[in-house]
């Protein structure tokens, strides 16, 4: 924290009753006790110091709303995503079961939306969707794109922006996390030729699904039956003398258990050309690695936020702390899921998120009440 206050410059000029540090720590509470409100916030945070300075004479008065809102206006958003920035990172080691195929380690990218407080500044920065004429959307919306490692639901890396923003122009910022010896996943939203040709830039391997009105030609039959083929560049890339990339397309179907007498068509493109190590059958498996996200995004929107609006914060620059945020909330939890599971030797995907989320909210103040030379951070 001392790191990334000083690197975005935001040093306080006098001692105050809320400093940037606790107002960090606040504001990652914020999603540890999301139907709170901020008051209760900060005294659950504080809970177990409490104790400990009464039994001294001491008390802590605890602020009102207007102070902490005005300490949160205070610390700039860019606090918050220097130190996510900072920490996040992929964990998982060759041990951790689910995080590598023959190697390679699967990283998943994708997209979703969080609704905002009806306020006029958020509405004008981030937007509303679309509606029928004469009406609008309830909540402004803000989006948001993921990258996520599969084996242990760490988001280590996230970019947000305005809903008319398609995700596709976010999701190729984010390969700026991904390098050689990962297999990016994708779904077939953000297929593109652009996708493809930014993700084989960074030395990495894809694995993603096609649209149905995306045709490939059977260029090259495989033994295992899916076949090589090209993508070609849209007419607007042609000007910059792209060329079309060698792809390997691979087909399949999987039977509907609403409907066992009907097909789900799937079909798939990947760089991995090496059929003896990624045979078809394999990557067809995989690649439903892929809902591992799904899995995520439910722990961010559902267990770990729990509320009807998913964000409190009523103007932008709060709305951006607040996700920062949220997703150091989230990293925390899965770190400390992450570094469990791999002492007690299993997958960390085996633990619930829910049960880890309660053991943290009553850990904190037990935490505090101990002695200072226990646990120096405190």
């Amino acid at each position: 924290m001392e790191q990334a206050i000083a690197k975005t410059k935001v040093c306080e000029q006098r001692k105050r009753s809320l400093p940037a540090q606790l107002v960090i720590c606040l504001v990652i509470a914020m999603s540890l006790w999301s139907r709170d409100s901020m008051r209760d916030v900060l005294k659950n945070l504080i809970d177990g110091l409490s104790e400990a300075w009464v039994k001294v004479g001491k008390y802590w008065r605890v602020f009102c709303k207007s102070a902490i809102t005005q300490a949160r206006q205070r610390l700039s958003p860019r606090v918050m995503s220097q130190l996510f920035h900072q920490l996040v990172r992929p964990m998982a080691s060759t041990d951790t079961k689910g995080a590598f195929l023959n190697g390679l380690r699967i990283v998943v990218i994708d997209r979703t939306c969080f609704d905002l407080p009806d306020s006029d500044e958020n509405a004008r920065v981030f937007g509303r969707p679309s509606s029928r004429p004469g009406t609008q959307a309830a909540f402004p919306k803000l989006r948001l794109v993921i990258l996520v490692e599969a084996g242990t639901h760490l988001i280590f890396d996230a970019l947000m922006c305005p809903y008319r923003i398609g995700e596709r122009v976010r999701a190729l910022r984010l390969l700026r996390s991904v390098s050689s010896g990962m297999l990016l996943m994708w779904d077939r939203g953000l297929h593109s030729y652009a996708m493809v040709q930014a993700t084989v830039t960074t030395g990495s391997d894809y694995l993603g699904r096609i649209p149905a009105n995306v045709k490939f030609l059977c260029e090259e039959p495989l033994a295992d039956g899916s076949y090589l083929s090209w993508i070609y560049p849209p007419a607007k890339f042609r000007s910059k003398a792209c060329q079309p990339i060698q792809v390997r397309v691979i087909e399949y179907t999987i039977g509907n258990t609403d409907n066992p007498e009907e097909q789900l068509r799937y079909r798939l493109i990947t760089s991995l050309l090496e059929l003896e190590k990624f045979p078809a059958q394999l990557l067809a498996i995989e690649y439903h690695q892929r809902w591992e996200v799904e899995n995520t995004i439910d722990e961010l929107k559902v267990h770990l936020s729990g509320r009807k609006t998913h964000i409190r914060s009523q103007k932008p620059r709060e709305v951006v702390q607040e996700v920062y945020g949220w997703l150091l909330g989230h990293w925390a939890v899965r770190l400390l899921m992450f570094q469990a599971a791999k002492s007690a030797g299993i997958t960390p995907l085996r633990l619930s998120f829910t049960g880890t989320l309660r053991v943290i909210r009553r850990a904190i103040p037990k935490f505090q009440r101990l002695q200072s030379q226990e646990l120096p951070f405190f």
